[in-house]
């Protein structure tokens, strides 16, 4: 059955791994029948900061208030073009495939401004205007599925679980967790080669089939299985019930496989 599959990615160089990574998963996805739709942020000169400029017809003029100015433009309508574009693309994906270098232990800025920005309250948070009822497994994204694939500089090693750098599916917890599984979204353990600054032509080949295995698996692979804040394991909506995970403590925590999550 054909999806629709919006990739996103971040890097100004056309030759970059980022790059062979982002047209190997073009190549894939249609071969595979799905319909693609793409967000070259770097191609597109991406306003990256969100300011008072993303919101033409303010609530407040004497004072910027982001929740309220976002919700009322969201409502309204009245958000930039730009803006309202890539929210278009985003209802019409079935799942989403973030392709990035890690740079400083996260987004490249450019990506984290498109979140920023096209994130608004009354989709991706605060969803039917009901403040924090619908996060964490809910919210306006749910039912699309994401995934992270990212290009890492460093060697495995710095990202094993004991690794100098740390696991890196904790460092990227404020993304999968954070953004994207408070929206809503089923989000997959993420896909990342190592050690890119000094990759063969063999390796690069191999790095490209890996990618293809996990678009394979895109619609069927398990996500990472966060707890839902309307699951019950968190009976105020705040924290974890004492008999859930206990003796548990930050990350791993909100993770029901915490043993995995390495």
């Amino acid at each position: 059955m054909q999806k629709t599959v919006l990739l996103i990615h971040a890097h100004p160089e056309p030759t970059s791994l980022t790059r062979t990574l982002v047209e190997a998963a073009k190549t894939s996805l249609l071969a595979s029948g799905h319909r693609v739709l793409e967000s070259d942020l770097y191609a597109m000169n991406w306003k990256a900061v969100f300011d008072a400029a993303d919101f033409p017809q303010r609530v407040n003029e004497d004072r910027l208030c982001f929740v309220s100015e976002s919700g009322n433009a969201y409502a309204k309508r009245a958000q930039t073009q730009d803006v309202e574009d890539e929210q278009a693309k985003l209802r019409q994906a079935d799942a989403i495939v973030f392709q990035f270098p890690i740079w400083w232990f996260s987004f490249p800025a450019i990506l984290k401004g498109w979140v920023d920005r096209v994130f608004a309250y009354g989709l991706a948070y605060g969803y039917k205007d009901a403040g924090n009822q619908h996060r964490y497994g809910e919210g306006g994204f749910a039912g699309k599925r994401a995934l992270l694939s990212v290009t890492v500089g460093g060697p495995f090693e710095d990202y094993g679980a004991r690794g100098i750098n740390g696991s890196l599916e904790q460092i990227l917890f404020p993304i999968t967790h954070g953004t994207l599984f408070f929206s809503g979204m089923e989000v997959l353990p993420t896909f990342a080669v190592y050690g890119t600054g000094r990759l063969s032509e063999a390796e690069t080949g191999l790095a490209i089939e890996g990618l293809n295995n996990r678009l394979d698996g895109l619609f069927t692979d398990a996500p990472i299985p966060f707890r839902a804040q309307n699951s019950g394991d968190y009976q105020d909506k705040h924290q974890l019930a004492a008999e859930i995970a206990p003796g548990r403590t930050g990350i791993v925590a909100h993770h029901a496989e915490p043993d995995l999550f390495v």
